[in-house]
Parts: C-alpha cells; structure tokens; sequence
C-alpha cells in the first residue's frame, strides 16, 4: 500500500491566532472510487492536491495512504483551525478537482477532531479507527 509519510506543513510551528483553542484540527477522509478506471487519474491529482496542502497556510501536517487495487485512498491531515481547512477546500486545484472528480467516486467518509499538539502526528490505526466509528454512524442514520 502505497503511502506518503507524515510530512510537515506550512504551519508546523506557528501558533493559533489569538483567541482561538490553539488545538489543531485533524481532519481523516477514506475515499472510494467506482471503478479502477478512475484509479490514475484520482492518483495524479491527489499527488498535485498533496503538494498544494504542505503550502497552504495553516495545514501543521499530512499523510495519504493509497490502495489503488481496492480503489481506495485515504487523507490525513492536522490544520491550525478550522478557517485554514476551508480556505484550502475553497483554493484550486483542490476545489477543480473536487468537482472534476466528484462523478467517478463510490463514497467517501470524513471525521474531524481537535488534539494537542503533541499527540501529532495521528497513526494511521487512529484514523482509520475513527472513520470506521463515522461510517457506522452515517449507516447508521440512513
């Protein structure tokens, strides 16, 4: 399984604005595509997302994961504040390949929460444990 370590971000050391928590926000996505077709498109484009996350103000740090034989890719990331995540989902190419994507994609699964700094970074097992908590729980509701 292919997987890009923890590589630290643009923010690995600054502090959270006044008058925020000052603890990170750590998002984890599980993303599913419909059919291996999509697989080397999704791959090159998650490369060139990855590269615009280590930029992006406020990101502390990321990982991807890949399984591209189950069609399957995972994110991991910690922010300085929720305002950074949503500036960088609203930045191209992200935002481009959202949407350019969005047709190919089976399901997808995210979970946010807050930690300390020092408990950066998240393992793998952690992330994953807590989508699966999340995808139970959106099963769940339907």
């Amino acid at each position: 399984m292919p997987t890009i370590p923890w590589l630290p971000g643009a923010d690995k050391d600054a502090a959270a604005p006044e008058g925020a928590t000052g603890l990170p926000l750590v998002m984890a996505s599980r993303l599913e595509l419909r059919s291996l077709w999509s697989v080397p498109s999704f791959f090159l484009l998650s490369l060139i997302v990855f590269q615009q996350v280590r930029r992006s103000p406020g990101v502390i740090g990321a990982s991807l994961q890949a399984e591209p034989l189950k069609r399957t890719f995972w994110t991991l990331s910690a922010w300085r504040d929720q305002d950074a995540l949503n500036a960088f989902n609203r930045t191209d190419p992200h935002a481009k390949s959202v949407r350019r994507l969005r047709p190919g994609m089976k399901g997808s699964v995210f979970v946010f929460w807050n930690t300390e700094r020092d408990q950066l970074p998240i393992s793998w097992d952690e992330a994953k444990r807590r989508l699966d908590q999340q995808a139970d729980k959106e099963a769940q509701a339907t």
